[in-house]
């Protein structure tokens, strides 16, 4: 049984940085991508950043010029680096891991909240 161990989160004033990490317990034959993604009480979860195993990356567009996604070249940690945060990026992060054939990994969340 793979376990993504996520940590990082916690308590930032506005225009603070968070960075947040993601390891697999073992490795993670065939990697197809390691994502992050974020969910508040009213909304339902939604997309922050992605990386390809080939190194390709997106960002939603609240998070393009903000936040930065990473990994290392094994590919089983990996890291949202978050800068300029506003309260509108308090919500449960999770990291996601999804494997070429299709099998799918989620880390427990970790709580950012951004408050004055």
């Amino acid at each position: 049984q793979v376990q993504l161990v996520e940590s990082g989160g916690g308590l930032v004033q506005p225009g603070g940085s968070l960075r947040l990490s993601c390891t697999a317990s073992q490795y993670i034959y065939s990697i197809n991508y390691m994502g992050w993604y974020r969910q508040t009480p009213g909304n339902g979860r939604e997309l922050v950043a992605t990386e390809s195993g080939g190194g390709q990356i997106k960002y939603a567009d609240f998070a393009e010029g903000r936040f930065t996604i990473s990994r290392d070249s094994a590919g089983m940690t990996g890291a949202l680096q978050m800068n300029n945060l506003t309260p509108e990026d308090t919500a449960v992060y999770y990291c996601h891991i999804r494997t070429i054939i299709g099998v799918q990994y989620w880390g427990q969340g970790t709580q950012v909240t951004v408050s004055a």
